[in-house]
């Protein structure tokens, strides 16, 4: 899968412009999920040098984005288009309900891709979409 992610708030405390202190399992799990393949891109409101402030702290601490701020390394940004990224899921903390956290969207996506624990009894934890649509009926 293509994940995108975003940066403050999100991998980090938001302390903008400053980088706050990671998420709890924030960089573990983003490394998983570039072991079991998946690509991932950096896709935050950063530019210039706070861009590349986030990318280095990124880099330390062992993770490099497919792509940053693009949906794929040779795009060329253009002013006068929409920007948005292609990507099957974009992790934030401004989802609806927030983050719920790095290990419950690990678990998420898992699922999403075939690859999650089933429990004895078959149930399942309802998927964030499910969940909204209980809200909205």
């Amino acid at each position: 899968m293509v994940i995108a992610v975003d940066f403050d708030g999100t991998i980090v405390e938001d302390c903008h412009p400053a980088i706050g202190e990671p998420k709890i399992f924030a960089f573990e799990t983003l490394r998983e999920m570039q072991k079991s393949n998946h690509q991932l891109i950096l896709w935050t409101t950063r530019t210039g040098k706070e861009l590349e402030d986030a990318v280095d702290f990124c880099k330390k601490n062992g993770i490099e984005f497919y792509a940053v701020n693009a949906s794929y390394p040779e795009e060329v940004y253009e002013t006068n288009a929409s920007r948005k990224v292609n990507c099957e899921v974009f992790i934030s903390e401004k989802n609806i309900g927030g983050l719920p956290g790095w290990g419950e969207a690990w678990q998420e996506i898992k699922e999403m891709t075939g690859q999650g624990i089933q429990q004895e009894n078959n149930y399942s934890k309802p998927s964030f979409i499910d969940r909204l649509k209980a809200v909205f009926k």
